[in-house]
């Protein structure tokens, strides 16, 4: 079984898509669409801000997105087929649309919503992240659990890495304590805590923003953050895109339910190959490959 993953936010660079663009020009009405529903210049958001600029929260997600749905759709072009989608935080939007969950015009309209309530949740309430690695996630949520200021394991993204968010104080806290159990800690160039209870003024809103959105069920197997396997309930799903904006990522346990349900086959739609990383350090013996440029593309055999 194939399964499609989608990149999430962090792994933007200036440029990203551009060779897959004008190599396919015709997709260019994926930036036209989302260009006119954000009323921003998704070319220009893509192509030509800086680096600084580019990691804003309001101008990753939609660029993330976009670039991922177009390197989907110059693979499919192709021949390429998938059974399963699975996204990582950002990445469930273009796995929505990539499963016929939702219109492109309505994954615009939902990733519009989601960044700028997350960007004003960032700034009103401080926060930040951190990848914790070589030491287990159970370790790395007691150690948090136990904090006096708030942080929390909030994706666990492999059985040795798992991230943490909270306060800028409660990541402050817990970092020396990970330095003592051999741990090697990152910090994260984020804006805020993103998937904590930091957001749950984003949430709130972005809500109401997607209670106006269709969902149909899916044509593939869809996996989700929230639940960590396939999910099959969509009766409700602006209550459950809303509780994954302040829920964990459990990438880790996504992985193992594709695995046991015969995945073998990964594919990375969209910019860097965090995830394709991520699924050689999970799977024994499972293929992972990433699409995200015409050189990448072109590997593809699948």
């Amino acid at each position: 079984m194939t399964i499609s993953l989608f990149s999430g936010q962090g792994s933007q660079y200036p440029g990203m898509g551009r060779d897959i663009l004008d190599a396919f020009p015709a997709f260019g009405n994926i930036y036209d669409t989302g260009s006119e529903i954000l009323g921003r210049d998704l070319r220009e958001l893509c192509f030509d801000l800086p680096p600084e600029d580019l990691a804003r929260t309001v101008n990753a997600q939609p660029a993330v997105m976009t670039t991922s749905i177009l390197c989907l759709l110059a693979a499919h072009d192709r021949g390429f087929a998938f059974e399963g989608v699975a996204g990582h935080s950002l990445g469930e939007y273009a796995a929505m649309y990539a499963s016929g969950v939702v219109s492109l015009e309505d994954a615009f309209r939902l990733i519009k919503a989601r960044c700028e309530a997350m960007d004003e949740a960032a700034r009103e309430h401080k926060g930040a992240m951190a990848a914790v690695m070589k030491i287990a996630p159970e370790k790395v949520a007691e150690v948090c659990d136990n904090a006096k200021n708030y942080v929390a394991a909030v994706n666990y993204n492999s059985p040795m890495q798992t991230v943490i968010a909270g306060t800028p104080e409660g990541v402050e806290e817990v970092t020396p304590i990970f330095a003592e159990m051999k741990a090697r800690v990152v910090p994260l160039n984020v804006a805020g805590a993103f998937h904590s209870k930091l957001m749950q003024s984003a949430a709130d809103k972005f809500y109401e923003a997607a209670k106006a959105v269709k969902f149909s069920t899916p044509n593939v197997k869809y996996y989700s953050n929230v639940t960590g396997g396939e999910l099959t309930d969509f009766s409700d799903m602006p209550a459950l895109l809303a509780k994954h904006i302040v829920s964990p990522v459990r990438f880790t346990d996504e992985l193992a339910a594709m695995s046991q349900a015969g995945a073998d086959i990964f594919v990375e739609f969209g910019p860097g190959k965090t995830l394709t990383g991520l699924v050689k350090k999970t799977l024994d013996g499972a293929a992972a490959y990433n699409i995200e440029n015409m050189e990448t593309l072109d590997k593809l055999s699948v």
